[in-house]
């Protein structure tokens, strides 16, 4: 069966999810970097400007020292954390080294595995390019890559797709996603760790098309910071946002039912 391609989602702003004292948790759509970066020849060498949270929020907050002690990449939407001062930041910056930060994503995944419950330990690394592979960032697990641990857990399959929550132990470039893809089961949407291997360098050099809309499913990956955690004074910090409005139109488009719950 085809799956449903549903059109280019309408750029939403950021929102404030929760406000402390020392820091914001922001809502981030996709499509929107964590922060800027100069980034040129995308579409046929022309420059393109992409939205950042970090920039918006210091323009609406007025609040210069804003700083993201973590990043999401620009098509994952959920959940990114803000520190509003150098000491906030400095505090966040051990939390996340000694692996206090717990976070769960939410994917949707073409394919149906048989468990319920996996935990995949396998070292992630640079591919490196070569016949099979002409996107210089694309991750891949290799004998001699950095540990990297994920957990996942099965929510709902539907119509050979499969609805996955996603905790990744540690925080490896394209972690998830590389590990989903090793697995047989790659994001809907995903340019890099998809089925078509050559989809990135076509986004690059055309942009997203509707062609490339319908034959990877939607305009972005379908990944989603749904959940963070952490320990701040003497109290436990636990937000969660439920899923966003593109992943969620695509997964109840699917045809079919249930194929069961794990």
């Amino acid at each position: 069966m085809t799956a449903p391609a549903l059109e280019n989602p309408v750029l939403e702003t950021p929102r404030i999810v929760t406000e402390h004292p020392d820091f914001h948790i922001v809502h981030k759509p996709a499509l929107w970097l964590t922060h800027r970066v100069h980034r040129g020849g995308l579409h046929g060498g022309g420059r393109v400007e992409v939205p950042d949270v970090l920039g918006w929020m210091q323009r609406e907050t007025g609040e210069p020292d804003l700083s993201p002690p973590h990043r999401l990449d620009r098509e994952t939407s959920g959940l990114l954390v803000l520190s509003r001062d150098t000491d906030a930041a400095r505090r966040f910056f051990t939390l996340f080294k000694t692996h206090l930060v717990g976070k769960s994503y939410l994917a949707i995944v073409r394919g149906t595995p048989e468990w319920d419950r996996h935990t995949l330990d396998a070292p992630l690394g640079d591919l490196g390019l070569g016949a099979g592979n002409r996107v210089l960032m694309r991750q891949a697990v290799v004998p001699n890559g950095r540990p990297a641990i994920t957990d996942f857990r099965v929510l709902e399959r539907r119509a050979g797709y499969a609805l996955i929550e996603a905790h990744p132990r540690s925080g490896r470039l394209h972690q998830i996603r590389a590990h989903l893809f090793h697995l047989g089961l790659p994001l809907v949407g995903d340019k890099i760790y998809g089925p078509e291997r050559d989809a990135f360098l076509e986004f690059i050099e055309f942009g997203q098309t509707p062609e490339l809309t319908a034959r990877l499913g939607l305009p972005r990956q379908a990944l989603h910071a749904a959940r963070i955690a952490f320990p701040w004074a003497g109290a436990q910090v636990a937000v969660e946002v439920e899923l966003p409005g593109d992943m969620r139109g695509y997964w109840e488009g699917l045809d079919g039912k249930s194929q069961g719950q794990g």
